[in-house]
This record gives structure tokens, sequence and C-alpha cells, in this order.
């Protein structure tokens, strides 16, 4: 009971401590801790970690490979984004790269029995940094705050979204029940902190979820899972001036529901796994993310481990997902539109869009290794590359211009995390 409080208050105290990430699947990253990390980001139908389990399917905690004990994760990512834009103004070229930043990312995770004859129950907790997305083009070509001179109607800035900082903690204690040696259930409650900087101040908000989860071990070596997560919406307050009164307006932006299903094959029990996932994530239909026209995601992932000894496991993988920004070529920046109920000049409004967030990435490549030191502890490690993307749209500015706005984006990670099992 005294380690189960321990790993408990460690837990705890990670959620403190969030950190920015940036895009990935939209603004999610495609999974937490190092060895799903290393694997494509798969995880529904088996994660190998206790971390993977609470945030993949917390249904998965009954099939670890911890159990039938008790596992303590810690996890860290440092991202490393690369980022930057281009605005063409009727031939004249403004381009520069964003700030470079290292973005240190904290993933802690428990799985514990509750019971050990069946029915089985095993409680988890979990807390990670899960969403974010900035650019940081202060103090570059991009950052022009008098740019546009209109004379007695004032002097306006080159774009909107020239400084963005959108960070998303979750906590999520977890449940799962398993009636039989076959299958499993499992329930997870989001609990999320997030912060949003439009450079008028750092605005709080939280935001409550849930993520259901089942498992189904069809033979030895084959093993499906399926979850779904709810939508979780977030009220920022005095975030930035949208429509240019003065006052700082409110922004909502709904965490989106997502839908996943997985299946798992073990060839050779112990030494080869082979997993691959689908997800849908509903951008289309969340508060925020449907002002700024994003579309649905499908993500396809692809992982594989290959331990062989005992002690050694090789991981590989590969995710896919298509941006889920939509190209509004054609704009005319002097029209108005509707951000939540306020005006602005469509050429700000896609300044912000494509400018400010440019959630692009695509493809990943991932690699990693881990070895277990003794029964109880493991050490694992991780590479993730996301080829560089570009979006482009033309249109014209407020003065009838003719513009191209132009972002590119590519990203890199360092994964690490050590396991105990007690």
């Amino acid at each position: 009971m005294r380690k189960f409080l321990l790993c408990t208050m460690a837990v705890l105290a990670v959620f403190s401590f969030a950190a920015s990430s940036d895009a990935t699947n939209g603004d999610n990253l495609i999974a937490n801790g190092p060895i799903s990390r290393s694997m494509g980001g798969v995880g529904i139908a088996l994660p190998q970690d206790a971390i993977s389990a609470v945030f993949s399917n917390p249904a998965a905690m009954c099939f670890g490979p911890y159990c039938p004990g008790s596992e303590f994760n810690f996890a860290g990512t440092l991202f490393m984004p690369d980022v930057s834009a281009k605005i063409i103004i009727d031939g004249l070229v403004i381009k520069d790269d964003a700030d470079d930043k290292i973005y240190p990312i904290p993933a802690i995770g428990l799985s514990v029995p509750i019971t050990n004859t069946f029915p089985l129950w095993r409680f988890g907790i979990a807390a990670y940094g899960v969403s974010g997305l900035g650019v940081d083009y202060r103090d570059t070509a991009i950052d022009q705050p008098t740019f546009y001179d209109f004379g007695p109607m004032g002097q306006f800035p080159l774009v909107a979204g020239e400084y963005t900082d959108l960070r998303i903690m979750k906590f999520a204690p977890a449940i799962a029940y398993q009636p039989n040696e076959r299958f499993s259930v499992g329930l997870a409650v989001h609990i999320d902190y997030a912060t949003l900087d439009l450079r008028s101040g750092t605005s709080e908000g939280y935001a409550l979820g849930v993520q259901l989860g089942a498992m189904f071990k069809a033979t030895d070596s084959i093993t499906l899972g399926a979850t779904y997560t709810s939508p979780q919406e977030t009220d920022h307050d005095n975030v930035t001036d949208f429509d240019g009164d003065g006052t700082a307006d409110d922004l909502t932006l709904e965490a989106p529901q997502q839908v996943g299903v997985g299946v798992a094959f073990e060839p050779i029990a112990g030494t080869l796994l082979v997993e691959g996932n689908v997800k849908w994530i509903n951008w289309k239909d969340s508060d925020g993310y449907d002002d700024f026209d994003w579309d649905d995601q499908w993500v396809f992932a692809i992982g594989v481990q290959y331990k062989p000894t005992d002690k050694l496991a090789l991981r590989a993988g590969y995710n896919y997902a298509e941006n889920p920004v939509e190209e509004h070529n054609g704009f005319v920046g002097s029209n108005m539109t509707s951000v939540q109920g306020k005006m602005l000049p469509e050429y700000y409004y896609e300044t912000f869009r494509i400018i400010g967030f440019p959630a692009i990435v695509e493809h990943h490549l991932t690699l990693g290794i881990g070895y277990e030191f003794s029964n109880r502890f493991s050490l694992h490690a991780g590479y993730v590359h996301a080829f560089e993307e570009t979006i482009s749209e033309t249109g014209t500015n407020m003065a009838g211009q003719p513009t191209t706005l132009e972002s590119t984006l590519s990203e890199n990670s360092l994964e690490f995390g050590l396991t105990w099992r007690f």
C-alpha cells in the first residue's frame, strides 16, 4: 500500500508540469510514452506499458505484460518542431522562421490490481501532455504590427496569429474489469487543464470527459481492441481582440470525440508483435476547430516490436493522418467572417489559420529500443520524425492585392522512459 500511495503522489505531481507541444495528428500527439510512440502510436489492441494503456485503451490494463502485478512508468518527450512562414503580397516576399524551441513533455502512468481472482479489477492513473499547438514569430519579419497604413482608418499588422500557444494536460484515473481470460472493458475519466495564449496573456480552462474501451483476445495470438473518447470543451476568456473593438474576446476550443479500433498479432509469442490501429478524429464538429475549418481525420498506424532476447526490444512504426486544415484559395481579404460571433476581415482570419495554427504534418516514421535490466526495471528510448509538409493558399488582402499565405512544418522528437514493476 505504501508503494501504491507513493506512485499515486508522483502521478499527481507531474500534473503541475504540463509543457507545450506542437501538432502531430491535428494538435494531438500520436501517443504517449516511448514504447507506443516508437511503434507509430499504436496501443488500442495491445499496449506494452501502463501509460499506453490509459492513453490508448483503459481496458488494456488487464492484458499488459505487467499483469498480474503492478507497474509504474515515468516518461518524457523532447519535442522539436521546425516551422516557417511566407507571405507574398503583390510580388513582395516576406518570410522567416519561427523561434526554435525544445518542448519537454512529461508523462507518468500507474496500473495496479484490485483483485487477484476472476472477475479481475484493475486501477490505473496517468498524467500526460496530450495536445498542443503554437508558433512564435515575435521579433521576426512576420511580426510587423504597423505593416498596413490606411491613413485615417489606422495602421494594421501584417498577420494575425504571429504568436500562438495552446497546451493541454490530461489527468486520467481509470478502471478496468475482466470477467474472464478473453475479454475486458475499461473506463477512464479525463480531467483536462488547458492554457491558451494569443499574445494577450495566458487564459486557463478546464474540461471533463470519458474514454471507454474494450478488448477481446480472439486467439492466443490475436487481440482486438476498440475505444471511444467523448468531446471535451474548454472556454478560454479574454484571449485576443478578434473584432478590433478594443476588448479581448473569448474563444471556446473543444477537444474532439474520437473512435479507434486496433488489432494485434503475435506470430511468435514473447518475440514478435505487430499491431495496427485506425482512429477517427471529429475535428469538423468541434467548437473552435469548426470555426477555423478543420476537417475530420482518419489516422492509420502500424507498429512492430521484435525481441531477439528476453531483455532487448527493438521497435519501429509508421503513422499517417491527412492534414485537417482546409485550404481556402480565392479568399477575399476585405470580406468579413465570423469566429464565434465576432467579425473580422477574412484576410486576418486566413493568416490566423495558416500562419498561427499550421497543424499540417501527415507522415511519421518512428524507431525505438528497450532493455530490461531485471524483472522489475527497464529503460526505453525512441525517436519520431514527422516529414515536412507545406500548406499554401492564395487570395487578396484588405487592399485587394494578390496575396499568398504559406506555412511549412516538420517535427522531431526524442523519447525516453523507465518502467518499474512491483
